[in-house]
């Protein structure tokens, strides 16, 4: 057990989002019956960010289908939850935590689960009416009555977000305008083969790309926005502008507390900072490469849920260190993108699948070892690719690059017996 995670105030999460919900249900799902305190600055209860840029853009999804767990949940796991609370100090020597309220928090183990914002777009005029973020709750719900009454939409910024909101505005109706300084789009997210089909195929439903392109200032008329001017002089229309230009940490109270920070809360590879009774998860923590590259920090709902599955183990007895695989998605209308491993510093790719018809898979190698798969409309592939990673099995380029490949059935050739059963 943690040092006073029974103890003093039980433990408390600062963040109500899905690391923080997930490292609470973990921990009573572990054993733990003492205090529990879940902390969030929203004023819903916490819900799913990943639909609101998807299902719930494109009215598939209700507010009330987003939430993370039910109401009851919370009572029925004796967890106290504070919604639209937040959190302003930390006093590591008393070991409480004060809220805007001026509520005073006692905890025996902190848990720092406070995510990450989006970036300010730094240029002029981004404060106009008309410009808006797409992170929150309440982003998407002003975005789904505004797509009922804009014409011109500009989207800066090409990575994950901007083309799934640009994917729900052809849905609307409309022909957006996305532009990116980077060449290709998602950036270093995905490789080269994966963003030159993604951005041909946008280009053929309706997108205007405009890569390699930095928004100059944004204009307006009367305190509303009216367009973009690029750095080429060039002014492009617009009545709404949605900025997606990555996200920063949210570690403004892990600062104040005297918190190592570098890129996101400094945690080891237990997720536990240099103070034995605060750790930190999700989109804010810092945490040591399990492929030894230095010290990472991810987004994603894979790395927030593994990492409170971890702590809590740690925390009820059980330490492991963290070394869950990575893996990602992203849905652009008919578009499927899921990734398995993470790709960065990749030298060799090998493309299996027709990419125009039924769907595709990159590999992705450095130095000859497979570290990640970026799957196209193909989810059995990307199954498999989890499983191929996750347990080490060797895979060269030459295997891939041989006509007769097949993940599943190279997953099988290992001598684990159960999966030559699955083959």
């Amino acid at each position: 057990m943690t040092p006073g995670a029974e103890g003093h105030g039980g433990v408390v999460v600062v963040g109500a989002g899905q690391a923080g919900v997930q490292v609470a249900d973990s921990l009573r799902e572990a054993g733990h019956d003492g205090p529990l305190t879940l902390v969030g600055d929203e004023p819903e209860l916490p819900y799913q960010r990943p639909p609101l840029s998807k299902e719930y853009l494109a009215g598939k999804t209700s507010a009330g289908e987003l939430c993370l767990r039910a109401e009851r949940f919370y009572e029925d796991r004796g967890v106290r939850l504070f919604v639209g609370r937040r959190a302003v100090g930390i006093d590591r020597r008393l070991r409480t935590l004060t809220l805007d309220d001026d509520t005073v928090l006692p905890y025996g183990h902190l848990v720092l689960a406070t995510g990450a914002r989006p970036r300010s777009l730094p240029v002029p005029g981004s404060g106009l009416e008309g410009v808006v973020n797409l992170r929150t709750l309440a982003d998407a719900q002003e975005l789904r009555r505004r797509l009922d009454a804009v014409r011109d939409v500009v989207v800066i910024g090409a990575g994950f977000i901007g083309l799934e909101f640009a994917a729900a505005c052809r849905a609307a109706g409309l022909s957006p305008v996305v532009l990116d300084i980077a060449d290709q789009v998602m950036g270093r997210a995905v490789s080269a083969p994966t963003a030159a089909h993604f951005a041909e195929q946008h280009r053929l439903r309706g997108t205007r790309l405009l890569m390699g392109s930095a928004p100059a200032e944004l204009v307006g008329r009367d305190g509303r926005v009216t367009g973009v001017r690029t750095a080429d002089g060039v002014t492009i229309p617009a009545d709404l502008v949605v900025t997606g230009i990555g996200v920063l940490p949210n570690t403004e109270l892990a600062t104040m507390a005297g918190l190592a920070t570098d890129n996101g809360v400094v945690v080891d590879e237990y997720l536990a900072t240099e103070d034995p009774h605060i750790s930190a998860i999700g989109d804010c923590a810092a945490f040591p490469d399990p492929r030894g590259e230095g010290r990472i920090r991810l987004e994603s709902v894979q790395n927030a849920a593994d990492q409170a599955r971890c702590l809590a183990a740690r925390l009820t007895g059980a330490p492991r260190p963290y070394d869950a695989l990575a893996w990602f998605w992203s849905y652009q209308g008919d578009l499927r993108l899921q990734i398995a491993g993470l790709s960065a510093g990749h030298d060799h790719t090998v493309v299996r699948g027709e990419e125009q018809a039924k769907g595709f898979s990159v590999y992705c190698f450095r130095a000859s070892s497979l570290v990640a798969v970026e799957s196209v409309n193909r989810p059995a592939d990307h199954l498999t690719a989890r499983r191929l990673l996750a347990d080490g099995v060797p895979v060269t380029p030459e295997d891939v690059a041989d006509p007769g490949f097949s993940p599943r059935t190279h997953l099988a050739r290992t001598t684990d017996p159960e999966r030559r059963a699955l083959a």
